[in-house]
This record gives structure tokens, C-alpha cells and sequence, in this order.
């Protein structure tokens, strides 16, 4: 299972991209803090999307949305992260996407890992 880092400097366009790919796609949220120990923060909602903010002053923040109805949307962010990892099957499909901030890691699980030329209809 391949892993990678995707290099600060391309965030943007990364999660950019991530998202479109990915919009819909069932996903599991969960957040490993050593303050709080590890929860899952959403099982099975559908990726809204994934953005980056770039502060010149102030830390720089990243933000997950899951869940399309109002009543069930998620959110997190993660404020200056560090390093942002994305773990691949041996076919390419992505699995797993790792963010780590000063504090926690959150890592985002595909229910179902498969090359997003593969759904149909998505």
C-alpha cells in the first residue's frame, strides 16, 4: 500500500482536486488527540469536500465537511497542520487521507476503495 506526502506547497490544489474526485463518497472522521484520547467524529457520511486556508498572518487551517443534510453535517478543522499523508491500495485507489496538526491527527477512511474512473454515475 503505497503512502505519500503531499508537500505543503501543493494543499490547495491537492484538496482541491480531492474533493472533486471524491464529493459523495462515504467516509469515516476520526480524530486521535493524546489530550482526549481518539473518537470517531462521523461513520459513513458523504464527503462534501476538503479546503485549505493559507494565512499569511496567523496559523494556516484546514477544513473537512462530511454529511450532506444540514441536520447531519460534520465539520473539522485543523488549525496549522503539519503534514498531510495519502495512503493508497496497490492499485492506486486512495484509502486513507492523514492530516496531522500541532496537536491531533485526523485521518478520513474511504468506506469503499476504488479508482474514481471505476464508479459509475458519480
Amino acid at each position: 500500500m503505497p503512502t505519500r506526502e503531499i508537500q505543503s506547497k501543493e494543499w490547495v490544489r491537492f484538496f482541491d482536486s480531492f474533493s472533486n474526485r471524491h464529493r459523495g463518497w462515504l467516509v469515516t472522521l476520526e480524530i486521535m488527540d493524546p489530550e482526549i484520547g481518539d473518537q470517531t467524529k462521523a461513520r459513513d457520511l458523504p464527503l462534501e469536500g476538503i479546503t485549505t486556508e493559507l494565512n499569511e498572518r496567523g496559523p494556516d487551517n484546514i477544513e473537512i465537511v462530511v454529511g450532506s443534510q444540514p441536520d447531519r453535517q460534520v465539520s473539522e478543522t485543523i488549525v496549522n497542520p503539519k503534514e498531510v499523508w495519502i495512503k493508497s491500495s496497490d492499485e492506486g485507489a486512495d484509502e486513507v487521507l492523514e492530516i496531522k496538526g500541532e496537536k491531533e491527527t485526523v485521518l478520513i477512511r474511504f468506506r469503499s476503495a476504488i479508482l474514481p474512473e471505476l464508479v459509475d454515475g458519480l
